[in-house]
């Protein structure tokens, strides 16, 4: 090709077909000089310019096709041709041969301009090597998709060699030399770089009697990814305890860790939980990436008439906001974008959280710390004589912090939290259970948000069906009426589970004089939920109904979030 011979610089193309400006360029020059990264690599960093488009600066300049690596089948054989250090090395990946020229090889590149790896790969392969473009990203997971396990396997193979490890368990100092050998080290990075690309939000690691399970939970379902051999596990749990800041000696007690690990350029914050079972201590990581919390308002899924109705709610300068869902349902996300929205530099934002899950500029966070005596309840008096404005409170979990919400939201604050119930209805009766005088809810209570997450279908393979009677009467559709619904099915795409992202289904309560009145004579949650529809709620099971009907989740999703409701 031209371009091999000229040898042009990506800095110079990408200014030629304007995505970034020259003054850019030399910035980023001047700054690479200082670092090891590559221009790319620092360009997409500082938010200059994404992956994607320097994928289409690159396609257009050179004249050479853009793949996307998880929409192909990629045949192992050919994924298999160059070792998988040279393909992390120059980012690339080899995905099928020439149909005209089977000498030919199509490797995707980050950056098709590297003349030195095509070099490389035409000697380890002998193959004439032919460039396409694709994004860093797209190309990582093609290699974790198919040399992920090979590697962290040969990691742990490595260790058991050199630990010769048939022995006994040895003491914990023994154990914690040999966790920081390098084998051990790049297992567990490797482990969560690979949870972080196939979108996993936890990791599983769980001793049975003569291997470990690895799991990853992917999309809110639990999916097996690898079995090791039972004999790593202390290295591999020492190791997590050195880098989550736990005890490596106590093996007897529950412990809790926080990591913080950089994969492809985004900062993910992992959550350890380490748990003795009766086969050793098993594990559990939550990932987080600390940028996917704050997100925009309209990024949360919510359809217009929800939207409009959360920002009538939050235009209320006191009272309280509960959002409600069980564990894993995103109530996290809804509350962190409602602050965000609600943070301007002449309101005070205090919360009071366990843990922190994310970092906001310009609000004061406070963890709750048992042993400190630091619980919701204490903090929340402290709060108050802080001069809050808005006040966050991470869970209600009992009459105290419930009562001291209560008081702060009548005298003159806006009260934000999160309670574990089933729907908008139940939260108020939750409340009285706590304790809560009925008026003194109806007083405070400015809205509630019940939501769940259901999974998205794959848009590439979803399958078309007619509703069945039984299901149009589920979703409160007319019988005779032809509905055509979407079934998964599975493709190389979603990784054959027919399902592809999540995305969140909401019954939100507005509270008006008729529901207030309803909750201080103590009617119950039914009498509140029927007339709460009348005035304009819809229930969990006519939200996620429209989005089986739009074809966005399949019927068997939102059954799952709307049985009890």
């Amino acid at each position: 090709m031209d371009f091999k011979r000229k040898k042009i610089r990506l800095g110079d193309l990408l200014v030629e077909s304007k995505a970034i400006s020259q003054e850019q360029l030399e910035k980023a020059l001047s700054k690479q000089k200082k670092t090891n990264k590559k221009l790319g690599e620092l360009l997409v960093d500082d938010g200059i310019i994404t992956e994607d488009d320097i994928a289409v600066a690159l396609s257009h300049q050179l004249g050479i096709d853009i793949v996307d690596l998880q929409n192909i089948h990629i045949d192992p054989n050919v994924a298999k041709l160059v070792p998988v250090n040279i393909l992390k090395k120059y980012t690339m990946m080899p995905f099928a041969f020439d149909p005209n020229n089977k000498n030919i090889l199509l490797v995707a590149m980050e950056n098709p301009l590297d003349t030195y790896a095509q070099e490389d790969v035409a000697l380890v392969t002998n193959y004439q090597v032919e460039p396409v473009v694709a994004t860093t990203r797209s190309i990582m997971l093609a290699i974790d998709k198919y040399h992920g396990q090979e590697e962290v396997r040969s990691a742990l193979n490595q260790y058991a060699k050199e630990k010769k490890l048939d022995v006994e368990d040895e003491d914990a100092q023994q154990e914690a030399d040999d966790i920081n050998s390098s084998p051990i080290v790049k297992m567990v990075k490797e482990m969560i770089d690979l949870a972080v690309r196939q979108r996993a939000s936890d990791i599983h690691l769980e001793p049975m009697e003569d291997y470990i399970r690895v799991r990853y939970r992917i999309d809110g379902v639990l999916h097996k990814k690898a079995t090791y051999n039972i004999s790593v596990l202390p290295a591999i749990i020492a190791r997590i305890k050195i880098i989550g800041g736990m005890d490596i000696s106590e093996k007897r007690k529950p412990q809790d860790g926080r990591i913080t690990q950089i994969v492809d350029h985004v900062e993910y914050d992992i959550r350890v939980s380490i748990l003795p079972t009766v086969f050793g201590e098993k594990v559990v990581m939550r990932l987080t990436a600390k940028m996917a919390l704050t997100r925009e308002k309209s990024q949360l899924g919510l359809k217009p008439y929800e939207l409009e109705q959360f920002d009538s709610i939050l235009k209320n300068p006191h009272g309280i906001l509960l959002v409600t869902g069980p564990t894993g349902s995103g109530k996290s996300t809804t509350l962190y974008t409602a602050l965000s929205e609600l943070n301007t530099n002449d309101v005070n934002i205090i919360t009071v959280e366990d843990p922190v899950e994310a970092n906001i500029d310009g609000i004061n966070q406070v963890q709750v710390n048992v042993k400190a005596d630091l619980t919701f309840a204490s903090a929340l008096r402290s709060i108050l004589r802080q001069d809050p404005d808005i006040i966050m409170i991470g869970e209600i979990r009992d009459h105290e912090t419930a009562a001291i919400a209560v008081q702060a939201s009548i005298t003159g604050h806006l009260v934000v939290s999160t309670l574990h119930t089933n729907s908008a209805a139940s939260t108020i009766t939750r409340l009285e259970d706590m304790g809560i005088e009925s008026y003194l809810i109806a007083d405070s209570v400015i809205g509630v948000i019940a939501q769940r997450l259901v999974r998205r279908l794959c848009p590439q393979c979803k399958q078309p069906k007619p509703a069945t009677a039984e299901e149009k009467e589920f979703m409160g559709i007319p019988v005779d009426k032809e509905v055509t619904i979407y079934e998964p099915c599975g493709c190389s795409k979603c990784d054959n589970t027919g399902y592809k992202g999540r995305i969140g289904v909401y019954e939100i309560m507005r509270m008006s004089p008729t529901l207030k009145q309803i909750i201080s004579k103590r009617m119950g949650a039914d009498v509140l939920k029927k007339y709460a529809i009348k005035e304009g709620m819809r229930t969990l099971r006519r939200s996620g109904s429209e989005y089986v009907v739009k074809g966005m989740t399949s019927f068997q999703e939102v059954m799952k979030i709307s049985l009890d409701t």
